[in-house]
């Protein structure tokens, strides 16, 4: 152990630290696969001084430090690769001081997410934010990158369901920050700051969580499109007749990994370009009639082909696993991934654009494409070649990056949805921001991490 490792143990006695190699490298990355993990060491907090008091001795010894959750982020916002102190939060994983009256739940930051959203099942009450990696990310880090999920086009991001944050900073103060208020004019809301900040400006140790009631049952309706284009058309169909709270999009290239995944048999009896899969209120099956309506109304159009509407919850939650499969089926294959977002509005127009695009610069490549598109959000997965060496699978992706970022600028949207931007599109970031935005940026982070010990290289070069 160094000498500054040493200290930090004598500092906080009852800090867990690991700096076994089988640590180092779990610990080390996210889902990302294009770094080699180097971090010094593992430190594993359990209360918040513990959290408090590493920052105070890396400010000391100017050591780096990397945040991790569950480490399902997928632009290298985890990654520790350059000798940096990774401060896990998962011993930090309780909740408790639950308000019936406000709706209110305060959790730590390792709290998985599935627990959380079980804590509010348990309650009578709902937590709405959700996606395929619940059941391991962490809600600091949900918080950290304003994670989005499956059901935005109903219920938004993280950052709608935050009502008050404890942060620790990069100057080791603590801050409590909005206390779980509902209406507070006092000036900078700093919680906002933090929220999507990427673990820059300091570590999210706590939070209190909003919940509300659950909704009506649901149902789920699996649909097989002949076209690209016809997606948006049935999204506006569906989403003037009855109330979705998810509306997902994905090829029959993914599907096809899915099935040869195993576990899941085709939905249909032939096989379609495209799917999309609804999730749709329906209180005593009520809504059944008006889904087959409007499924009817796009069958006549030619702009569905075939559908499956759940018949049990249990049904439901099959049908999900078309969509909620395809990562983990495609991870073998290294992609590399874009997730950018445009105004919902522009959709069409994008996807047109954004199609031809890729078919002219990807022609020897295997392209996915997935994402939550009832709120502009697009996932594109470009599959590595077995026999190509994933740097150079890497250059050629970047290459193309730039035109695909070009059209995003161009359209006015995001070059990152969701995931963050971390190691992997830290420097696309002008693509989305201003020059004055980034330099407003630069100094907030200096602000509240006056050494440039927090996470360093991701979000700001």
């Amino acid at each position: 152990m160094s000498s500054s490792l040493s200290r930090l143990q004598q500092t906080l006695p009852q800090l867990v630290l690991r700096t076994d190699d089988d640590s180092l490298r779990h610990y080390g990355l996210d889902w990302t696969r294009y770094y080699q993990p180097a971090p010094l060491a593992i430190a594993l907090p359990a209360t918040i001084a513990e959290v408090q008091g590493i920052v105070r001795w890396a400010r000391e010894q100017q050591v780096t430090l990397v945040p991790s959750g569950g480490r399902t982020g997928l632009s290298g916002g985890a990654v520790a690769a350059n000798g940096e102190l990774v401060v896990s939060f998962e011993r930090m994983n309780r909740i408790g001081n639950f308000d019936r009256v406000a709706r209110t739940v305060q959790c730590e930051a390792g709290v998985v997410t599935a627990a959380l959203q079980q804590y509010a099942a348990d309650k009578g009450l709902y937590y709405p934010v959700d996606f395929a990696a619940s059941g391991s990310s962490q809600l600091g880090g949900n918080i950290a990158t304003n994670a989005g999920g499956i059901k935005v086009i109903r219920y938004g991001m993280t950052r709608e369901w935050v009502a008050g944050l404890t942060v620790v900073t990069g100057a080791g103060e603590v801050l409590e920050l909005n206390r779980g208020l509902a209406k507070n004019n006092t000036g900078y809301d700093f919680r906002h700051l933090f929220i999507g900040s990427e673990g820059t400006l300091g570590f999210v140790v706590g939070a209190t969580m909003k919940l509300t009631l659950p909704p009506a049952p649901q149902a789920v309706l699996l649909l097989a499109l002949p076209a690209l284009a016809d997606v948006m058309r049935v999204f506006e169909v569906f989403r003037e007749g009855i109330a979705l709270s998810a509306f997902e999009f994905f090829s029959d290239q993914a599907l096809g990994h899915v099935l040869a995944h195993g576990q899941l048999a085709p939905p249909f009896e032939k096989r379609a370009p495209f799917y999309v899969l609804l999730e749709l209120d329906d209180p005593a099956h009520v809504g059944d009639a008006t889904a087959l309506k409007l499924f009817e109304r796009c069958l006549e159009q030619g702009w569905v082909l075939d559908g499956v509407l759940s018949l049990s919850l249990q049904h439901a939650r099959e049908l999900w696993r078309y969509r909620e499969n395809i990562s983990e089926s495609i991870t073998p294959y290294t992609p590399y991934k874009n997730d950018i977002a445009v105004n919902i509005s522009r959709v069409p127009a994008f996807i047109a654009s954004l199609d031809a695009l890729l078919a002219a610069n990807y022609p020897d490549f295997e392209v996915i494409w997935y994402g939550h598109i009832g709120d502009g959000n697009l996932h594109i997965n470009v599959l590595k070649p077995p026999t190509l060496a994933l740097e150079a699978f890497r250059a050629a992706c970047e290459q193309v990056n730039e035109q695909v970022f070009a059209l995003v600028r161009d359209f006015g949207g995001s070059m990152s949805a969701e995931h963050g931007v971390g190691l992997l599109k830290r420097d696309y970031l002008a693509v989305s921001r201003s020059d004055a935005e980034i330099a407003l940026m630069r100094s907030i982070k200096a602000a509240f991490d006056p050494d440039g010990i927090m996470n360093p290289g991701k979000l700001l070069s």
